[in-house]
């Protein structure tokens, strides 16, 4: 478990009641997700019709590209959940930012391929995960807290080679590739940035209410609902496409 996490907390409402919460969640996420963290056909014919470095638009195609990612903006919210000094906070985010950048720009440069289904499976598994982390569920189950730093980083270099899966998507020119790729990355973290701005400007009103410790439980099963339905929509789409 992260600093400050509870060991598994209690329903804070009927479980009827909250299997349809869970439900109601998951079926949103099904509609919506065919629309997020996508690239779209004006951003590809763009990309594939400029040469040369063009900082400002991969800046701009770095920060859509987070904002938009249900996957990376749920594991990044539990990776914060329980984090409360902001030294924690931003050693796990800094952590998550150097596990992307790395393989994000390896895996353009060098071309390395990962099937876009297979990668943003294993994505939304870290959101499973990571619920289940913040439940402390690990130490109940099987008497063990895996280290959460160490999580982090490999599940962040997990996503860097999602958004590597997606850049290479744009099929962009080999003209000024290394500056575009630095700059899609500045993107991603200034979309990051301001991602984790909202995230934790919500969380510290939510702490202050009484409310939080029972809430905080039924918001890591939605969290890891939510995981669940992205990884079955990528394994569906994997074997249907």
């Amino acid at each position: 478990m992260t600093p400050n996490s509870r060991a598994l907390l209690r329903p804070p409402v009927p479980w009827p009641a909250f299997a349809a919460l869970c439900t109601l969640l998951a079926s949103l996420l099904l509609a919506g997700a065919a629309l997020a963290h996508n690239v779209t056909e004006g951003d590809a014919g763009y990309v594939q019709e400029v040469t040369g470095f063009r900082p400002i638009a991969f800046i701009y195609l770095g920060a859509k590209h987070m904002v938009t990612g249900y996957d990376h903006l749920l594991f990044l919210a539990g990776v914060v959940f329980f984090l409360y000094r902001s030294k924690d906070i931003a050693t796990y985010v800094s952590i998550f930012a150097i596990g992307h950048s790395v393989t994000m720009i390896a895996g353009v440069w060098w071309s390395i391929s990962i099937n876009a289904y297979i990668i943003d499976a294993i994505i939304a598994f870290s959101v499973v995960y990571k619920a289940l982390d913040n439940l402390g569920a690990f130490r109940l189950w099987f008497g063990v807290q895996p280290d959460t730093k160490a999580a982090t980083l490999i599940f962040g270099l997990l996503h860097g080679f999602g958004l590597a899966t997606k850049i290479q998507d744009y099929d962009i020119s080999p003209d000024g590739l290394l500056g575009n790729l630095i700059a899609f990355n500045v993107g991603v973290e200034l979309g990051q940035l301001m991602a984790l701005a909202l995230i934790l400007t919500a969380m510290t009103h939510w702490r202050a209410r009484p409310a939080f410790a029972r809430q905080a439980y039924a918001a890591n099963v939605l969290m890891m609902v939510a995981g669940f339905a992205l990884m079955g929509l990528q394994i569906t789409g994997y074997f249907v496409a």
